[in-house]
C-alpha cells in the first residue's frame, strides 16, 4: 500500500495495493483499495487532522509504554517514583539529545524533582545504577524511547523489578503522564 497523506487538506491518496494470490502471482485488489481508502478518509474526517496525524505518524519505538500504562504506573508509584533521564547533555557524544533538551531540560532539584540524570552510554551499553531499592518504580526515558528501552533492559538485568520505558519528550502523550515528575 502506497499511502500519501495531505494533512492540511485532509486528503489521502492510495496509489497501489497488491496481494499475492498463490506462488509468485500478484493481483490488484480493487476491493481492498476501496476499503483502505474508505477507512482512511473516514478517519481523517471523524477524528480531525491533528488527532489523525498523531495516530498515524507517531509510531512509538518498541518497548515504549502507552500513556494509559504510564498514568497507572505513576499513580501507583506515588512518591516512590524515580524517573531515570538517560539523555546526555554533551552534544559531541549525543547530538540528537540537543533537540529534546530544548523541549525538556535535564532534571534538577527545582525542576522535575523525582527525576535523575543517569546517562546511558551507547559505547559501554551501561549507565550508573540508581541508589534505590530494587523494587522502586522507575520510568526510563531519553528523547524518543530507543535508549530508554536499553536503559530499562540494563536496569532489569541488574535486578530492578519495576521498570517502564516512558519514551521521552518526543512522545508527547506519554510525556504528559510523567514529564513534570
Amino acid at each position: 500500500l502506497d499511502l500519501d497523506l495531505d494533512l492540511e487538506s485532509r486528503s489521502i491518496e492510495l496509489n497501489s495495493y497488491s496481494v499475492t494470490e498463490g506462488p509468485g502471482r500478484e493481483a490488484k485488489s480493487d476491493r481492498s483499495m476501496y476499503l483502505a481508502r474508505s477507512i482512511a478518509t473516514s478517519s481523517i474526517s471523524s477524528i480531525g487532522r491533528r488527532s489523525f496525524h498523531t495516530a498515524i505518524m507517531s509510531q512509538r519505538k518498541a518497548g515504549v509504554a502507552s500513556p494509559e500504562e504510564l498514568r497507572d504506573f505513576v499513580a501507583k508509584a506515588g512518591s516512590k517514583l524515580l524517573v531515570a533521564d538517560v539523555r546526555n547533555p554533551d552534544a559531541s557524544v549525543e547530538p540528537g539529545d540537543q533537540k529534546s533538551l530544548a523541549v525538556a531540560a535535564l532534571p534538577s532539584d527545582a525542576h522535575r524533582p523525582m527525576a535523575k540524570n543517569l546517562i546511558f552510554d551507547r559505547d559501554t551499553k551501561a549507565m550508573p545504577l540508581p541508589d534505590v531499592p530494587k523494587e522502586t518504580p522507575i520510568i526510563t526515558h531519553c528523547g524518543g524511547g530507543g535508549r530508554g528501552q536499553k536503559a530499562k533492559d540494563y536496569l532489569t538485568a541488574n535486578g530492578f523489578t519495576n521498570v517502564l520505558n516512558g519514551g521521552g519528550p518526543k512522545e508527547t502523550d506519554c510525556w504528559a503522564e510523567f514529564g513534570d515528575k
